[in-house]
């Protein structure tokens, strides 16, 4: 027996017969401890501890993975600041915020109580959905996760000592927040009676009898503006007044009063929340007992089990788990009556038998063994209340776990057995197999069956994702339609798809793009929308090293979202481009839609864009990208012009989880060349671009197959060898020697994978297989099977129909003749089917249309053999239905086919020519090429195109035999002298003509050859006029190229080899000999010299330079200005150039004078050294440096926060200056902290930091202080100097002067560490990657470790136990590690979660290692073991050094630039000091006048 179960919940409708009311507190959704919430903290201004999400949640526009619960009635996505900084602030706040009650909430002394949870239970996820398809109608939502917050009986914060003659007011709400992989959506609850205040007083004036009302609605916080600024993000205000607060719980936006739904979130674009629209009345009360059913989500599939016997009968099983309780309990129809399926508000959704959606089941227990909630069996008859469990529930459930299948369904996860819940059954033999969707896997691919799953990879010699793979190596195709509406200027263009067409080499990167019938206003204005077909660049790039391109992701299916920003008009431009998959030519469809505005650009504008690095992050299902791009718009009005615009893109598609992940979750995409064209006159917009990806940061690839410099035909595949060798083979579906490749015609070679009853298609590198008429493919997508037309009833209701393989016959039952498609009594006759297709096309006097062709019938009226049009004159034969006969029709003033001869199948040449009549009229399409057969229907030797004139021969496939295509009005080739293969040169002309009509690509360079097909000596482009020689490979001479209009060179002249200018000059010209707009080019003499003077033609600036072409210092001069004389000896400046300014100028000069935000220019300081941070242009990707600009290695990250850095230099400091000795601290306990070139004292006066007292301790010139600690038995300070390259120690004491430890073997010492009981010091070196300890005096050093160390930043000793400590903050693998003193039991603490661990001390009275990060900007604390981790504060900023004295932790810090404090027992409370100097502070330690 075969049976459907759901899990079914009803509950009462809280309606009465008068009016309509507000839901009841019974309506909330469940919630408290015995449902499985967390409870916040009793207090005034408490925020939960992170949430952390199972998946992502998109608020606004932005994933976030952590939401925190906070006592004054919100929600929020980071942790929350004091209260003071927005509780009586006014809506906005600064950061994110989803507030169904914000106010000044306080729950100490027991004054209410505030639950949170996360949840997968399907009944609150079922409910959720009801709700939005209700005030949503039409939408389809599918929540996976939901959060739910409630703030019972919660009462306003009252000064302490304040009377209140009135009863205390409470109030009660919830907020619930339910997403899926790309929405959010949020319900408010207020219940009847929940609100009983509606606003609170601000705490700053109690004295004044005011009231701030409570604010209800999202905002979205600060956001990023431009590169270095922030503003105000979208918000949505529920209430503005008293009254508006009211109406909460008496009206609502759903139609249920006291209940509110908002969509608030989108991976999509999303401008602001979206509140629902089914607000507008209330609804009429219900009778009571009347029954409602609303519509549930298709969220859960009832799944079929087989029962061994028939015990269990028509009975339903009822799962219960916590949230599906709730204590209104359903009035049951009588027994004898059909049971209602009753949905009121509150209750949860009825589940849905949909067999496409999921099915709620049990929950297991989890790794804490909790026993799920009780499961019974009952009749119908028998609900009459749900029962509680009787299980006892975890105390701290925070997140309800449901496990899913491969497709989403709730299942068991126990594979071992098979079992009968009445819910579901899930077996091993359930999941995806290759046997069962294997053929959803390419023709070229494979399928591999994983433990939970399939997954499909193509074969050796393809790429792609294994659903779609195509040759390596060969060239591809993708075609499509662009539509939607783009406004320029005020004016808006509609796009109705129009043409797409993109070429690509995939052997070196370039993407060509070309899409027809722009408009002429909007064609200028999309010049600079190259992300239209950067797509195609993406998927298909040149893939260097351990890396893939997009195809290899993504294959043929999928979805790209981009928005394009245009600065500074602030213009957004939607792109949505969405792969469709492979065509039957193997070409990819992509159709594209464009919405939005762009900006104006001028007619006859012309348009530049640098190459740029764009980063493509990678996850499952999910690709993003976001980068700033620069453009020059040069135009006669205007001149030359530059604009930016952002570029934000996600790219969905379908990922195969089963597999094991191996693949780089980062890549760069390097685009090397941009060109964009919009020609007038054609109407058609251009993009050409050359791509390439590898690795971040990846180093310049030398190989030629990297590089685009090799010869191998656009048909093979460069294959890299060691150092610049390579070698040529020719793709997949090709053969040749890798510089020439030709198609295999895998058909005729007998290749191809089809199988009986199918035919092959040949395609260039590939073909494809067919299924012939009255065949279809089964579910391999190869293996044609036989149609049973039969099942369709195509025969007459008295004939019987008989099936035949291809084929089907009809048969007129006895007692009724006719062909079996019309049968009719034996004595009467109804008309046939070719007399009823005669009679249908006259008109109402007789006469047929004119032009039509009308059948002939015999006098039986069946069709006659031979047909004929009447207008056209063609004849054809025919079968018994009127069908024609292949192979029979014969042109106008032809003897007609002998319809009685056998019929004989279509050649392949009579198919192709057919194949381009159109309909029954004969006739072919306009300017079509139609091949011409034989009488035997083969292709004849000589073809010739009807439109264009041009001639060649084919072989017996009708392929063109290379060499022998000639134009109109010349003498034809010979098609019976023996076949010449074609040359190189040949390969190279034809490859550029366009199809079959013989017209080359405009704007291109064709090749000319000469008889022998070889390359002529002097080649010119036809639409440049540039002039110049080339080799036997047709490789260009260096030196021969002329302009249009000047002599040109002689080819038969020996070649001289270019100079270092020449070289220098050529390469910076484009393919049409033109530089590049605003680059300098060198200018040379007759001999190839640099000429002494050198001019930049864009910025007028001129210079000297020696013969080598390098600038002599001194001689630059300004346009309008006398230039110098480059004979006279040069007059030394005032300071010379440093290196970091010489490579500076060196780039900006090869850049144009306009390096883009995303090309790298050294960065120096104001005296001309290396700044410590160097990055690419504005971007985040960022290293440190040495003094010498070399890059500290393992420093380069792409995070938005950038390396800590220290500079190596000191700045330059004033004359005079003061004796460097000591100025001693006040008595007691002091901050000692270093600042450059200080050592800065602050008192402590307790544990508060005594400002007023804060002085300078040390003054050191030109020194960089970082690394401090103090020795309390000698009261000493120690430091590092970054600058000197030292380690010293002054004593406090009036006029102590700085005695140098050590000053050799140094390079970057960063961390130091005195240990009092040993009287030892302990520091690591950042450069060398070591630990090294001396004595105090400096003695009796030693190396302790110099391996597996990347950026040690911190170290730390605890003398009692005699045990190191220090920080890497590597960051492929920061850690923090420890050993005993003497080097011995080295050991990682801590790996996971850190980021960079600048900051490290030891806690000694709670004895644990604490460590400031400036990555996760988190404080931690480890026990010495790495046992007992627990976060005490996750809201820093930028923190450096610390120290821990007297339960605070006082840490620097770079985005203050000053000294903070927090506290171990009141985390949130912190303190401040900024020094009045403001730079950085580095180390920071405790000074006191005894050891503590």
């Amino acid at each position: 027996m075969r049976s459907r179960t759901a899990g079914l919940v009803l509950l009462q409708l809280s309606l009465t017969a008068c009016c309509v009311s507000a839901i009841h507190r019974t309506d909330l959704f469940p919630y408290g401890p015995i449902n499985g919430d967390l409870t916040l903290h009793e207090g005034d201004d408490e925020t939960s501890p992170v949430l952390t999400l199972t998946k992502p949640m998109f608020f606004y526009e932005t994933a976030f993975s952590n939401l925190y619960v906070a006592t004054n009635g919100i929600i929020s996505t980071q942790d929350l600041p004091m209260e003071k900084q927005y509780v009586d602030d006014g809506f906005p706040t600064e950061f994110p915020v989803i507030a169904p009650f914000l106010a000044d909430i306080d729950t100490s002394n027991g004054k209410g109580a505030i639950y949170y949870r996360q949840t997968e239970s399907p009944s609150v996820l079922n409910r959720v959905a009801t709700e939005v398809q209700r005030g949503f109608p039409g939408t389809i939502f599918t929540p996976t996760h939901a959060v739910i917050a409630t703030w019972e009986n919660v009462a306003a914060y009252e000064e302490t000592g304040r009377s209140s003659e009135s009863p205390r007011r409470v109030n009660t709400f919830q907020a619930v927040v339910a997403y899926d992989e790309t929405s959010t959506y949020a319900l408010f609850l207020y219940p009847e009676d929940g609100l009983q205040f509606f606003g609170t007083r601000p705490k700053e004036t109690f004295n004044v009898e005011i009231e701030l009302t409570a604010r209800v609605g999202f905002t979205r916080g600060e956001v990023p503006y431009f590169f270095f600024s922030r503003t105000e993000g979208p918000y949505y205000s529920v209430t503005t007044n008293e009254q508006s607060v009211k109406n909460l719980y008496q009206l609502s936006n759903v139609q249920v009063p006291g209940v509110w739904l908002f969509h608030i979130g989108s991976s999509y674009t999303f401008e602001n929340v979206i509140p629902a629209a089914n607000g507008d009345q209330l609804p009429t009360p219900l009778p009571q007992r009347q029954i409602i059913e609303f519509p549930t989500t298709p969220e859960y599939p009832e799944v079929d089990y087989s029962e061994p016997d028939d015990t269990f009968g028509d009975e339903q099983e009822y799962t219960m788990d916590p949230d599906f309780q709730n204590p209104s309990v359903p009035e049951f129809s009588e027994p004898d009556q059909d049971p209602p399926h009753l949905q009121p508000y509150g209750g949860d959704a009825t589940l849905t038998s949909d067999p496409q959606t999921h099915d709620a089941a049990p929950a297991v227990a989890g790794p804490e063994e909790y026993p799920p909630p009780e499961t019974r069996h009952l009749h119908p008859q028998e609900v009459v209340q749900p029962q509680h469990p009787q299980h006892p529930l975890p105390e701290h459930t925070l997140l309800e776990a449901f496990p899913h299948g491969p497709e989403g369904e709730v299942i068991s996860v126990e594979e071992d057995i098979n079992f009968d819940s009445g819910v579901i059954q899930y077996s091993p033999e359930n999941r995806e197999t290759c046997e069962r969707y294997g053929q959803q896997c390419s023709q070229n691919g494979y399928c591999t069956d994983y433990s939970s799953g399939y997954c499909c990879h193509c074969h050796a010699g393809f790429y792609g994702n294994g659903r779609h793979c195509l040759p390596n190596g060969a060239p591809h195709r993708v075609n499509g339609k662009v539509s939607g509406t783009v406004k320029v200027g005020g004016t808006a263009l509609r796009l109705d798809d129009i043409l797409l067409h993109a070429y690509i080499v995939v052997g070196d990167g370039r993407a060509y793009t070309a899409i027809s019938e722009v408009p002429e206003p909007l064609g200028w204005a999309l010049m600079p929308v190259a992300p239209i077909g950067g797509l195609f660049g993406w998927l298909f790039a040149l893939k260097l090293p351990n890396s893939h391109n997009g195809f290899n992701i993504t294959g043929a299916e999928f979805t790209r979202h981009a928005e394009v920003i245009f600065y500074p008009g602030n213009q957004r431009l939607s792109i949505v481009q969405t792969g469709r998959g492979l065509d039957s030519e193997n070409y990819l469809n992509v159709d594209t839609r464009l919405e939005g505005s762009v900006p104006f650009i001028a007619p006859g504008a012309s348009l530049q864009m640098e190459p740029y690095l764009e980063t493509y992050q990678y996850s499952p299902s999910l690709i993003t990208s976001s980068s700033v791009r620069e453009y020059t718009v040069v135009s006669a009005e205007s001149g030359a012009e530059t604009f930016s615009f952002q570029l934000r893109q996600n790219i969905t598609y379908r990922d195969c989880r089963h597999a094991p992940r191996s693949a780089p979750q980062t890549l760069q995409l390097n685009v090397e060349r941009i060109f964009v064209m919009y020609i007038k006159e054609e109407r058609i917009l251009r993009y050409a671009i050359t791509n390439k990806i590898g690795q971040v940061g990846g180093g310049e690839q030398v190989n030629p197959c990297y590089s685009g410099n090799h010869d191998c035909d656009t048909t093979a595949q460069c294959l890299p060898g060691e150092g610049s060798s390579f070698s040529c083979q020719c793709a997949t579906g090709y053969t040749g020697d890798g510089r020439s490749c030709y198609d295999v015609d895998e058909c005729v070679e007998g290749l191809s994978v089809c199988g009986s009853q199918s035919e092959c298609v040949n395609l260039p590198g590939s073909h494809t297989c067919r299924c012939l008429s009255g065949y279809e493919f089964e579910q391999d997508g190869r293996t044609c099977r036989d149609v049973d037309e039969c099942l369709n009833q195509p025969c007459h209701h008295h004939a019987s129909c008989y099936n035949v393989p291809g084929s089907f016959h009809c048969r007129c039952q006895p007692g009724f003749q006719g062909d079996g498609f019309h049968c009719h009594h034996q004595h009467e006759r109804p008309k046939t089917q070719c007399e009823q297709h005669r009679d249908s096309l006259q008109r109402g006097d007789g006469s047929p249309p004119i032009g039509a062709y009308v059948p002939q019938c015999d006098e039986q009226g069946q069709y006659r053999q031979q047909q004929c049009h009447g207008s056209t004159g063609h004849c054809w034969c025919v079968d018994s239905r009127g069908q024609e006969r292949q192979g029979t029709r014969t042109p106008p003033g032809t003897s007609p086919y002998n319809c009685d001869a056998p019929e004989r199948p279509k050649t392949q040449c009579e198919q192709h020519r057919d194949s381009l009549q159109r309909g029954s009229d004969g006739l072919t399409l306009v300017g079509a090429y139609v091949p011409q057969c034989d009488e035997q229907g083969q292709y004849r030797p000589q073809q010739c195109h009807g439109s264009t004139g041009h001639c060649w021969c084919v072989d017996s496939r009708g392929q063109e035999r290379q060499g022998t295509r000639t134009p109109p009005g010349s003498p034809r080739f010979n098609c019976d002298a023996p076949e010449r293969p074609k040359t190189q040169c040949e390969q190279h002309r034809d490859s550029l003509q366009r199809g079959s009509d013989g017209l080359t690509l405009e704007g291109a360079f064709v090749p000319e050859c000469d008889e022998q097909g070889q390359y002529r000596p002097q080649q010119c482009h036809g639409s440049t006029g540039h002039c110049w020689c080339v080799d036997s490979r047709g490789q260009e001479r260096q030196g021969t190229r002329t302009p249009p209009g000047s002599p040109r060179f002689n080819c038969d002249a020996p070649v001289r080899p270019k100079t270092q200018c020449e070289q220098h000059r050529d390469s910076l010209q484009r393919g049409d000999g033109s530089p590049p707009v605003g680059a300098h080019v060198p200018q040379c003499d007759d001999q190839g010299q640099y000429r002494p003077q050198q001019c930049h033609g864009s910025t007028g600036h001129c210079w000297c330079v020696d013969s080598r072409g390098q600038e002599r210092q001194g001689t630059r001069t300004p346009p309008g200005s006398p230039r110098f004389n480059c004979d006279a000896p040069v007059v030394p400046t005032q300071r010379p150039e440093t290196v970091c300014e010489r490579w500076r100028a060196s780039l900006l000069e090869h850049y144009g004078g306009r390096p883009s935000p995303q090309q790298y220019l050294p960065q120096c300081d104001s005296a001309g050294e290396f700044n410590p941070v160097q990055c690419y242009g504005d971007s985040s990707y960022c290293w440190c440096v040495d003094r010498d600009g070399r890059e500290v290695a393992g420093t380069r990250s792409n995070d938005p926060v950038k390396p800590a850095c220290i500079p190596t230099v000191a700045p330059p400091t004033m004359r005079p200056l003061p004796r460097p000795d000591v100025t001693p601290p006040p008595s007691g306990v002091s901050l000692l902290y270093a600042q450059g070139q200080q050592i800065g004292v602050l008192p402590l006066n307790g544990t508060r930091m005594d400002k007023g007292r804060a002085s300078v301790l040390l003054t050191l010139h030109s020194a960089i202080v970082v690394a401090l600690d103090y020795d309390c038995r000698e009261r000493k300070v120690y430091w590092t100097d970054l600058s000197g390259r030292t380690i010293s120690r002054a004593a406090l004491e009036p006029g102590a002067e700085p005695e140098i430890l050590i000053n050799t073997g140094l390079m970057s010492p960063e961390g130091l560490a005195v240990d009092v009981a040993r009287r030892r010091l302990f520091w690591v070196d950042s450069t060398p990657d070591k630990i090294e300890t001396a004595n105090l005096d400096g003695s009796g050093r030693r190396i302790l470790f110099n391996t597996d160390l990347v950026n040690p930043r911190a170290i730390v000793v605890d003398s009692r136990s005699g045990t190191l400590f220090w920080t890497d903050w590597n960051r492929e693998a920061p850690k923090i590690e420890s050993s005993t003193v003497d080097g011995h039991n080295r050991r990682v603490l801590v790996r996971e979660g850190i980021g960079l661990p600048n900051a490290l001390t030891y806690d000694s009275t709670a004895r644990r290692v604490c460590w400031a990060d400036a990555g996760t900007k988190r404080l931690e604390c480890v026990a010495p073991d790495g046992s007992d981790r627990r976060v005490l504060q996750s809201n820093l900023n930028y923190p450096f050094s610390m120290v821990f004295f007297s339960n605070h932790y006082y840490y620097t810090d770079w985005r203050r630039d000053g000294v903070l404090s927090v506290s171990r027992d009141s985390p949130q409370s912190t303190e401040e000091y900024l020094p009045d100097q403001r730079s950085h502070l580095y180390g920071i330690t405790v000074a006191s006048t005894s050891c503590l």
